[in-house]
């Protein structure tokens, strides 16, 4: 009997493509851990990136910068987890 967990293109996989399969969930699980550590990163440059945009003069505003970067990182990346673990019934935890 079929599993009925796995989506009905899944279910008749050969073993080379539940691999393909497997490697591509594993690199999406991958790249939601370093959107979420860009994420955290992003949220606690943001207290540095306030000050700095208030005090800084003119247009020298090296934090705002790498916080507009590290959450434009955080945003591309959990995009791409996400769209890489799609299919995925399972919580993997490494």
């Amino acid at each position: 009997m079929a599993n009925t967990l796995l989506p009905i293109e899944e279910r008749n996989l050969t073993p080379d493509e539940v691999e393909l399969l497997d490697r591509r969930r594993r690199r999406g699980q991958l790249c939601l851990v370093i959107g979420f550590q860009c994420l955290i990163v992003f949220t606690l440059v943001t207290l540095w990136a306030g000050q700095d945009f208030t005090v800084s003069p003119g247009l020298a505003h090296p934090m705002v910068y790498w916080d507009a970067i590290t959450g434009t990182l955080a945003a591309i990346f959990l995009l791409a987890g996400i769209r890489l673990r799609r299919g995925s019934t399972e919580f993997i935890s490494y």
